[in-house]
């Protein structure tokens, strides 16, 4: 289904997977059970600006590395949610807690883990190399892989539909 000017003018929070959105979906994992992920520095970058223009930003992820944790709030990300299994119980109660409707919300996930919890979003957003299923359910796909750009596209095409890039 095609993205409308609405569905991107109502938009004031974005909630982001990490592994496969934020990162390529690859891991290092050396000998001493640390696994490190590279993150793309222009994400990082539109991130912080949604959050100097007011956006909401979140994170839900089923990891839980201190380096993932670290990298997030180095971007001045307030709502971090590592180690999560069930993502929809998480963000049904973020949006009550913070008085965010979901219909205000893009999620970008890749992989069906975010399956349920993207479609209660007003906004279901992947990266050109998610898993078949969340493309189909997803209004913006993005022309970016996860890692490289995909965020970025996502926040910077929202943020400009506002006038605020």
């Amino acid at each position: 289904m095609p993205i409308t000017q609405t569905d991107l003018t109502r938009i004031n929070t974005f909630v982001f997977d990490v592994d496969g959105v934020l990162t390529d979906g690859l891991l290092y994992c050396f000998a001493d059970g640390e696994q490190v992920r590279a993150f793309n520095i222009k994400d990082g970058f539109a991130i912080k600006h949604a959050i100097s223009q007011g956006y909401n930003v979140a994170i839900i992820s089923g990891k839980n590395e201190p380096g993932v944790r670290k990298r997030l709030e180095q971007l001045n990300i307030e709502n971090i949610f590592l180690g999560i299994d069930e993502k929809t119980d998480v963000l049904e109660d973020y949006l009550y807690t913070q008085g965010i409707h979901p219909a205000t919300v893009a999620y970008m996930g890749d992989d069906m883990p975010d399956y349920e919890v993207m479609q209660r979003c007003g906004l279901r957003a992947c990266p050109a190399d998610a898993a078949d299923d969340i493309q189909e359910i997803s209004t913006f796909v993005s022309t970016k892989n996860g890692g490289k750009g995909a965020v970025r596209e996502l926040i910077e095409t929202i943020m400009k539909a506002q006038d605020t890039w």
